[in-house]
């Protein structure tokens, strides 16, 4: 163990010479992520560890997510600590730009909200002498080696929540070569709350010490609903107006790669229940806005009736797709639709979407076999009932399954009601079984006067 160890601290201190010798490079790399709007034009020293905000006075706990739906399975346990430690500063970062957006307007104002910093010595130095976290809480896979390191280093104690790791992740690190440093990086957390048995399993074999591996549950059940401001509820409202008279379903969080074939599918399909059901409508949702903007123009140059949801048209008759290129507004339009068939599931390497968000609005929840670290969410809920998750393999068998749906309304009534029920028994607790690891394995470390939990 000791020999692992040292090799570990080997490769981390070449890992840490490279990020340095590196970060003029990382910085150009920034700079062209600002010129794509992949990064903020005003708030880009933030990813070099400079804060644009002040460190008030207390103790702070720091929640790293990477992008939105890792953002948004945080939050219940964010608000969960303010309410149980009004005490303690609670500070979130984020990488994307959608999180950005989504949840500035969303999380509670005692918050400080920022950019996370990048994974070289320097911003991370400059990070952490700022902010001084008493605690580091990383959702899902962000293991960064400067950051794990330098934070074991000043006395900071780490946990991972919803921890996974894909599977050409997990056989990346347990290589010869690389075992010896994922193992350093694991024995520097204090928890360890994985997604699944399989995932916990996939940890204890990169060497993570098994009594910091507890189960909790997968956050992405308890996600809030955000709601729409003003402008955007009355839209959705109107929408669902419009689309009263209508057959509907839904195809969300369509991947780029998948537009080619995918969406070629989903047209095909809906020409086939066109001919069975003349006024129906598919909502196309894909994962960012801009690749909304793209389909829409592609199909338009097609021939199609498209409407696109930014340009807030009235729908007409002959409308048949209508595409959303917003964001913050997948669990209400969820609501619009009676079925939803979630991409990022339909093509061989596709690691699978959450479809705890269509069950809980009562969807009939279709979805590919391509599910990757979604698996356990799926056979969670086709355990409790097969009817709460339909997997489909291809267009004919795709097509055959939501014709069956719109032609036996018993039948697409009890795929709804499984679902919904499905996702109610699977999100009870989780926020309390969080918050009991972090209170014990975590805030326990912290004096009775930091915290004074109520």
């Amino acid at each position: 163990m000791a020999y692992s160890t040292k090799k570990g601290l080997l490769l981390y201190n070449v890992y840490r010479t490279l990020t340095y010798a590196l970060s003029p490079l990382i910085r150009l790399h920034l700079r062209w992520r600002i010129s794509r709007g992949l990064d903020h034009r005003c708030r880009w020293p933030e990813r070099l560890g400079r804060p644009s905000l002040p460190r008030r006075p207390g103790p702070l706990v720091w929640f790293h997510a990477v992008s939105l739906g890792e953002g948004m399975a945080a939050v219940p346990v964010i608000r969960e600590c303010v309410r149980k430690m009004p005490n303690v500063n609670v500070l979130m970062t984020i990488t994307t730009m959608s999180a950005f957006e989504v949840l500035r307007n969303w999380l509670p104002s005692e918050i400080i909200f920022q950019f996370s910093p990048l994974d070289t010595p320097s911003s991370i130095d400059s990070f952490l002498r700022y902010w001084k976290p008493k605690a580091i809480i990383l959702m899902e896979s962000e293991l960064w080696p400067n950051l794990i390191m330098h934070a074991s280093q000043n006395g900071i104690t780490l946990a991972l929540l919803n921890a996974r790791m894909s599977e050409k992740s997990f056989e990346v690190w347990s290589r010869p070569v690389l075992l010896p440093l994922i193992s350093l990086m694991l024995s520097k957390f204090s928890l360890i709350a994985p997604l699944s048995t399989e995932q916990g399993i996939r940890f204890q074999l990169l060497q993570a010490p098994p009594a910091i591996i507890s189960f909790s549950g997968d956050l992405k059940y308890v996600i809030e609903d955000f709601g729409v401001n003003g402008r955007g509820g009355k839209s959705i409202d109107d929408l669902r107006l419009q689309l009263a008279h209508k057959q509907v379903w839904m195809a969300s969080s369509i991947h780029r790669g998948e537009e080619e074939s995918l969406i070629a599918v989903i047209l095909g399909v809906h020409t086939t229940l066109m001919q069975l059901q003349p006024n129906i409508l598919i909502i196309i949702v894909p994962r960012h806005p801009q690749h909304g903007r793209e389909i829409a123009k592609k199909l338009e140059k097609e021939g199609q009736n498209v409407i696109l949801r930014s340009q807030h048209k009235k729908l007409k008759p002959e409308t048949n797709i209508y595409v959303v290129d917003t964001l913050g507004e997948l669990r209400h339009l969820y609501m619009l639709t009676p079925i939803a068939v979630i991409g990022g599931s339909f093509l061989p390497g596709s690691t699978g979407h959450n479809i705890s968000e269509a069950a809980s609005a009562g969807c009939a929840v279709l979805t590919g076999c391509h599910i990757g670290h979604f698996s356990h969410m799926v056979l969670e809920m086709q355990r409790l009932n097969p009817l709460s998750v339909l997997q489909v393999s291809g267009k004919m068998e795709l097509e055959k399954t939501l014709i069956q749906l719109f032609t036996n309304a018993t039948l697409l009534e009890a795929h709804r009601k499984a679902a919904k029920e499905a996702f109610s028994r699977l999100s009870s607790d989780i926020v309390t079984n969080v918050w009991n690891l972090l209170n014990s394995r975590i805030f326990s470390k912290f004096s009775a006067e930091e915290t004074k939990i109520i």
